[in-house]
């Protein structure tokens, strides 16, 4: 083992020593990302006929949702904020900005923590309702606009800092999140810090880590510029399961995104497609305006930057489609979250040493659930861009139902730990466990409907 950390530590080094290494890596994939970002628009859209190698449109659309936004969670889970120090294009661009911008200092309303949440439930509906995972155009003003404001970010605020992905990064929280489970971290040895040294060369942190206090890796982009910094800081293994028991306390925000955010509204914007619910909310709706003489609602004029409208593909949406679709998504936020809030208060006041933050405690423990039905609905996606292509996909049901049931059974192992750090006594935490996985149960129910009851 010693060996192991030892070779370990020298990868930080070896990360550190070549930088300039992923700086060119991360402007190949910033070019890569803009080239199909951008010459996709002016591509016919494709027919029936269209495959991954034979219409750019298809093979963009396979890159970006059907591989790049599922494995990124995935290797959050593996190597923490990897992709943010290493591939990430709007993270290199808001650097570079940054180093030949304004250095302004960052406002407080930047620093909101509130953001994570807002960004990331703002940018999901608004995506849902332009249909964003079909059509480059959406694309382009969905992604391209992030990375347009990553830019003005850059530019405007910090030296050479990506204050857009520390605090304004839609999909920012949701890392910070699923970092918290990765075997990896930058450690930092407190008494080495206080050492005293002969010279210290300074370093730039470009998330804005505060290095002396590290102690996760929630916000570090594990790019290697701390390694080895005042001998203090090394790249070491660790338990998946260390920084939600050990350091973790929670936030009422984090709260917010992980149940409302990742287990409620993400679930809705999956599901909406599929929900035989909103069929018939929509004809009940439809006959209602009918028989009024209403019928501005079901016109389909919207321009495609409000709602989906490519007429030339027999898809565009109503303004009743764009009111169902959002109150569907704001629905299963309201009403799964709130389910899941609410289970966990209860649990959380079954067991003792109960204070203002171990609701947010014991909501850590979902973790796991949420990034699993996450990569479940950014998955579905790959399993039908496959299934257009003839490649046989029996397997999917069975893989979707072992990788959802790993989850919960290690959200639930994780909500046990975190119970009995509370109390060691039986009764109270497996009431509380029972609670949780009343929740964990709640939601499973709403994946099970969409793969297996409505499919």
């Amino acid at each position: 083992m010693t060996i192991l950390n030892s070779r370990i530590a020298q990868f930080g080094n070896f990360l550190r020593g070549h930088a300039h290494w992923l700086r060119t890596l991360q402007w190949v994939v910033v070019f890569f990302y803009l080239f199909l970002l951008i010459v996709p628009t002016f591509v016919h859209l494709p027919d029936e006929s269209a495959r991954v190698f034979n219409h750019l449109v298809v093979f963009a659309q396979f890159v970006f949702w059907g591989i790049w936004w599922p494995f990124v969670l995935i290797s959050m889970l593996l190597m923490g904020r990897v992709w943010c120090g290493w591939f990430c294009p709007e993270g290199m661009l808001t650097e570079w900005a940054s180093e030949r911008g304004r250095n302004h200092p960052i406002p407080r309303w930047v620093r909101w923590q509130g953001w994570p949440f807002m960004a990331f439930a703002c940018t999901t509906i608004y995506g849902q309702l332009l249909s964003v995972y079909q059509y480059p155009l959406a694309a382009m003003l969905v992604l391209g606009g992030s990375t347009v404001a990553a830019l003005g970010v850059g530019y405007w605020y910090g030296r050479s800092k990506r204050v857009w992905c520390r605090y304004l990064c839609p999909v920012n929280g949701v890392f910070n999140l699923l970092a918290k489970l990765s075997p990896w971290h930058y450690r930092v040895d407190v008494d080495a810090w206080k050492a005293p040294q002969a010279k210290v060369v300074p370093i730039n942190c470009a998330p804005l880590v505060p290095m002396r206090n590290m102690q996760g890796a929630t916000e570090c982009h594990m790019c290697g510029r701390c390694s080895d910094y005042r001998g203090a800081i090394t790249l070491s293994m660790r338990s998946p399961e260390a920084e939600i028991t050990q350091v973790a306390k929670g936030s009422g925000w984090e709260t917010v995104l992980i149940l409302f955010g990742l287990m409620g509204l993400a679930v809705g914007a999956f599901q909406w497609t599929a929900s035989p619910w909103l069929v018939e909310a929509k004809q009940m709706m439809a006959e209602w305006l009918v028989n009024r003489d209403i019928f501005w609602p079901l016109q389909d004029n919207a321009p495609w930057w409000i709602l989906t409208h490519y007429p030339e593909v027999n898809d565009s949406f109503s303004w009743l489609d764009g009111g169902l679709i959002v109150a569907y998504i704001c629905g299963s936020m309201l009403l799964l979250g709130g389910s899941l809030y609410l289970c966990l208060k209860l649990a959380d006041r079954i067991l003792p040493g109960r204070d203002a933050l171990s609701v947010h405690k014991l909501t850590q423990s979902f973790i796991p659930t949420a990034a699993c039905g996450v990569f479940l609905g950014l998955s579905a996606l790959t399993v039908n861009l496959l299934k257009h292509e003839g490649v046989a996909t029996a397997w999917a049901p069975a893989a979707r139902a072992v990788l959802l049931s790993l989850a919960l059974v290690w959200s639930l192992r994780l909500f046990w730990r975190l119970a009995g750090q509370r109390t060691m006594q039986w009764w109270p935490r497996l009431g509380a466990l029972v609670l949780a996985g009343l929740g964990l149960a709640l939601y499973g129910w709403a994946w099970v409907m969409l793969f297996f009851v409505w499919a």
